[in-house]
């Protein structure tokens, strides 16, 4: 695969279809089944509050592959992103009740690159606030 957008067409300060990924109890234990990660902050509130949290939290790794999905999803491609980075910011609570949280992101194309590549700057929030900081990928278009 390769991705579908044609660097030609894309300007600085595109935006890129804004997502919001729902998350709850259920999808901590799959993701700690899947990842390997059963760090109990992510799935036993007792344990989460005792430890100076306020309930359980997502884990950071599932949080920063759920924002880069907006770029994958844009691209058409997975392999087109060519780099990746956050910095984490504050945690996604996940309550134990029917709702859960949400990650709410939006991407902005933020600069043009060499070699048909861009800079793509993602904003995740939850509850209103940050919780990625400097998040960014470099993604290789058509």
């Amino acid at each position: 695969m390769t991705a579908t957008i044609a660097y030609d067409d894309i300007e600085v300060g595109a935006e890129l279809p804004a997502q919001v990924f729902p998350v709850t109890r259920a999808t901590l234990v799959r993701y700690a089944g899947a990842s390997g990660d059963f760090n109990p902050i992510h799935w036993n509130e007792k344990f989460a509050k005792e430890v100076g949290l306020p309930d359980v939290i997502a884990h950071g790794m599932f949080t920063m592959a759920e924002a880069i999905r907006v770029v994958t999803d844009w691209a058409g491609d997975p392999a087109a992103v060519v780099e990746y980075g956050v910095r984490f910011t504050r945690p996604v609570v996940v309550p134990n009740d029917d709702k859960g949280a949400t990650i709410e992101v939006t991407g902005k194309v933020a600069a043009k690159l060499d070699d048909n590549k861009v800079r793509v700057d993602l904003t995740a929030l939850s509850r209103g606030q940050k919780v990625l900081g400097m998040s960014r990928a470099v993604v290789r278009l058509a």
